[in-house]
């Protein structure tokens, strides 16, 4: 019945404000905010379907372009949000300081295989991780079986990561933009770059197609605009900007790989399947955790209330299902999941943490790894309509 779904969905949301404001006052402010950030951000995701994969399917199949200016969007939104972080933590970009915590990894042909194996991931799989979190909220089996690989993918991926260590990334340096730029330069840049692309996608943008759309601003209208049909991509976008924005403020970079990484490292270990040591990891920044002594760390909160609110918002707009599926499409999400996995660890995160928050802390390596990621999708997209 819809009222007991609805009464859940308001439990679980409340609840999740409480566990926020308890941990304030027990653990203080930072574990508050993950809970209520993690919280927004998985509401968001869902109720905009703010899925990398299907945004960028629909725009390279269907030519649908609103999804792809709904990601510059939350990338714009989320660069001037970081810059005014920036300004303050960083008066001198030149001084050869990089900005505390940013995911600004070190530019190498590593990146680019990590973002092309990712986006084949995404393909096979059907999603980026971060959707297919969010799709566990709305009772994806497909998302539990791709996440599985993922696993196995990360600790393919710290099975190689010292060879790669030795073969190119001791010796590569990472690329902050304002470092070489400045601030106003970097960012009239990274801005005229999003910009033009989104110039060049509205002239391409066809009308809006909407068959039974909601009509007038009553309290029955409004209820379906905000909790049961999709919200614009403009304000997925900006809702993204400012969460990852205000999370990286108050709490860490916006990531969603971080807590995944932790428990795939310390099974590896104990199947002994991954070195004891990962040269290097440690000085990098990034969506990967090389320390394992925690039961649950900081991305783990936020991960954890992310899929709870998601679970909230799918009971909201009645789209909560376990849903039944062909072997063969299981095999995909799984094999999709694996490569998803070991494009995450070589690049220090994924479509979130090092698209996603790269991108707006102006790193070269979130632009490169947007490129491979693109490139991926596209030359796998055949492969997976033959498969499906």
């Amino acid at each position: 019945m819809p009222i007991l779904r609805h009464i859940l969905a308001l439990l679980i949301l409340s609840g999740l404000v409480w566990i926020g404001l308890l941990l304030h006052e027990s653990l203080g402010r930072q574990a508050s905010f993950l809970v209520l950030g993690g919280a927004a951000f998985g509401f968001v995701l869902q109720r905009s379907r703010f899925c990398f994969f299907c945004i960028l399917r629909e725009w390279m199949e269907e030519g649908e372009v609103r999804g792809v200016l709904g990601i510059i969007t939350a990338l714009a939104v989320g660069t001037l949000g970081y810059l005014v972080l920036f300004g303050a933590w960083v008066p001198d970009p030149g001084a050869g300081f990089l900005p505390p915590r940013a995911h600004i990894g070190p530019v190498s042909w590593v990146i680019l295989l990590g973002g092309l194996t990712f986006g084949i991931g995404m393909s096979l799989s059907g999603s980026c991780l971060s959707a297919h979190l969010y799709r566990l909220g709305e009772g994806s089996w497909m998302s539990l079986v791709a996440l599985a690989g993922a696993v196995a993918g990360f600790i393919l991926g710290f099975s190689v990561w010292n060879r790669l260590w030795s073969l190119t990334l001791a010796e590569a340096e990472p690329v902050w933009l304002p470092a070489t730029l400045g601030y106003a330069g970097a960012a009239a840049v990274q801005l005229a770059v999003l910009a033009g692309l989104a110039v060049w996608l509205l002239s391409r943008l066809r009308p809006a197609s909407s068959p039974g759309a909601v009509q007038g601003y009553g309290i029955g209208e409004i209820w379906q605009r905000v909790m049961v049909r999709r919200w614009p991509a403009w304000v997925g976008g900006v809702a993204v900007g400012l969460i990852g924005t205000a999370l990286y403020l108050r709490a860490d970079p916006l990531g969603v790989t971080a807590e995944l990484s932790r428990h795939s490292r310390d099974l590896g270990s104990t199947l002994g399947l991954s070195p004891e040591r990962l040269e290097g990891l440690d000085r990098l920044a990034g969506c990967i955790v090389s320390d394992t002594s925690q039961l649950i760390g900081n991305n783990g909160i936020f991960v954890l209330a992310m899929v709870a609110a998601a679970f909230a918002a799918a009971l909201l707009a009645g789209q909560f299902r376990i849903e039944k599926k062909h072997p063969r499409n299981m095999a995909s999400s799984l094999i999709g999941g694996v490569f998803l996995g070991f494009g995450s660890m070589i690049a220090l995160g994924c479509s979130i943490g090092t698209l996603l928050s790269g991108i707006s802390a102006l790193a070269l390596t979130g632009w490169l790894f947007a490129l491979a990621m693109v490139a991926g999708i596209w030359i796998s997209l055949p492969l997976r309509r033959w498969i499906l």
